[in-house]
């Protein structure tokens, strides 16, 4: 079985790479993703949410800076900071809650600034 942090590295590398099916197989079947918007249930409903962060990660100019990566037994926490053509990202955070190798928890939140 994976560690958390084994699954938080993973999550990081396909997050970097734009690998949709691989982030979302890191979560458990019932996971919840906790966004500023509200609860997202299941890989599916979160799907959308990692399609247009690719989307926008993928334009040209793109950058990302981890600041802070805490891993503690079945939690794990990252700060974070990004710009892309779209907006800028200060101070984002994610929490993780990792149970038998999957995420079962996650949330988010920055402060999202838009560039237009």
């Amino acid at each position: 079985m994976e560690s958390t942090g084994d699954v938080l590295n993973h999550h990081l590398k396909c997050f970097s790479e734009g690998n949709l099916e691989g982030i979302l197989a890191d979560d458990s079947s019932d996971a919840v993703l906790f966004v500023p918007a509200g609860a997202l249930k299941g890989p599916d409903a979160m799907k959308p949410v990692f399609q247009a962060l690719f989307s926008e990660f993928a334009k040209p100019g793109a950058s990302f800076a981890m600041h802070q990566q805490c891993v503690d037994g079945d939690y794990a926490y990252i700060l974070w900071s990004a710009e892309t053509a779209d907006n800028v990202y200060e101070a984002a955070t994610d929490t993780f809650v990792v149970r038998n190798g999957k995420i079962v928890a996650q949330s988010f939140a920055a402060k999202i600034t838009p560039k237009s």
